[in-house]
């Protein structure tokens, strides 16, 4: 499945509709939605029989061992720890450095669900920071990515930390399988303390790309969190999204409880364009750490919650924000984030649209423009706080 930006929005009556093309599409999604939640029903009471059976066969022989269901349960989390332990050793590999004068390490935090985050810092040569940029990757990404606007960034005498979410990078989890974004919150917050009890008085700021904007977004939302942060930056965020086709707005609640981890194979259009950079986009989708297969079932239903969340809440956001979008972006819809630039109630707030970029701003012909339009944003915020601290 392919997340793609945009919604109508149009409520038409029932009867006026109901021999029109749309009304029969609609109840053709919910017979179909019934179907499937059917089949997924029988399939799941067949292997309860099959487990069953195999069970009292194995009583019968003697041989023990557990049931069938334990024992897939088992291969299956073999298989993920390995998975795990070989993407993290390539998150290891990843290059850290850039410019040779830039103090880098990474490291494992543990995180709200007592699972491994894998972290990356990169430092100024100097001891000192003038402040820290905490980076939160987008959907499928991950934080080594981000090497080139790290330079950038310590060039300027900024730290910058960044984590991989559950199921991403280096970190622990399925490949490509978020549970729930609010677990990636709960990260966040945990990762936060350990920088602002290792960097007191430092200010913070967060920033976050496409899902990982939305996600930064609903953080910023809490205050407990939102009083550890100077400011958010949200690169094309994540903001009013929609499946590819309307079935899968359908069955995604019922198949998200049924069997989250499915993926809807043939749904993703691998390869989509988000950068003009050609370089940049072989390298995102050569990247074995970026994961390419079709999203699963849980994880998409997450992001049309959180988008449908933040829609709804874009009156009540106070944080001091910086929001910049690509007018051509294909993935994530640049009208949102000028819907979110007029409705936040936030004091300071800045908007920045990019005339035919796409998707990915900081991997465009222009990163370093784009780059130091956010060191720029910063730094006003820290000159800010200088005058009124």
């Amino acid at each position: 499945m392919m997340m793609t930006s945009g919604a109508t929005g149009r409520i038409v009556p029932v009867f006026r509709s109901v021999l029109s093309r749309r009304a029969l599409l609609r109840v053709a999604v919910a017979l179909h939605s019934l179907f499937l939640w059917l089949l997924l029903l029988a399939r799941d009471l067949r292997l309860r029989r099959a487990g069953s059976s195999a069970d009292a066969s194995a009583l019968e022989a003697g041989a023990g061992g557990g049931s069938w269901n334990a024992r897939r349960r088992r291969r299956l989390q073999a298989a993920e720890e390995e998975d795990v332990r070989r993407r993290r050793a390539l998150a290891e590999e990843v290059p850290m450095e850039e410019d040779r004068a830039t103090r880098w390490a990474t490291f494992l935090v543990t995180g709200a669900r007592r699972n491994a985050l894998f972290c990356r810092l990169w430092a100024p040569a100097a001891d000192e920071m003038r402040g820290i940029l905490v980076i939160i990757h987008g959907l499928n990404e991950h934080s080594g990515r981000y090497l080139h606007f790290a330079d950038q960034l310590t060039a300027c005498g900024f730290g910058v930390y960044a984590m991989d979410w559950i199921g991403h990078g280096g970190s622990d989890g399925l490949h490509g399988y978020v549970p729930s974004l609010d677990y990636v919150i709960e990260d966040i917050e945990v990762l936060l303390d350990k920088i602002m009890m290792e960097n007191p008085g430092v200010p913070c700021f967060l920033l976050g790309h496409s899902t990982g904007g939305a996600v930064v977004l609903k953080a910023s939302l809490y205050p407990h969190i939102r009083e550890k942060l100077e400011g958010i930056i949200l690169t094309s965020p994540a903001l009013r999204v929609k499946p590819a086709h309307p079935i899968v707005g359908a069955v995604a609640p019922i198949f998200s409880l049924v069997a989250p981890k499915f993926q809807f194979k043939g749904a993703n259009k691998r390869g989509i364009p988000v950068s003009r950079d050609p370089a940049a986009l072989l390298a995102k989708y050569s990247d074995p750490l970026v994961y390419t297969g079709p999203i699963r079932v849980r994880t998409g239903h997450e992001i049309l919650r959180i988008s449908s969340y933040l829609l709804h809440s874009l009156k009540k956001v106070t944080v001091p924000f910086m929001v910049l979008h690509g007018t051509a972006d294909r993935v994530t819809d640049p009208l949102a984030s000028r819907e979110l630039y007029g409705a936040a109630a936030s004091r300071h707030k800045d908007l920045r649209l990019y005339d035919g970029f796409l998707h990915d701003l900081l991997f465009e012909p222009e990163r370093d423009e784009v780059g130091a339009e956010i060191i720029g944003w910063m730094d006003g915020m820290l000159r800010l706080r200088r005058q009124t601290g």
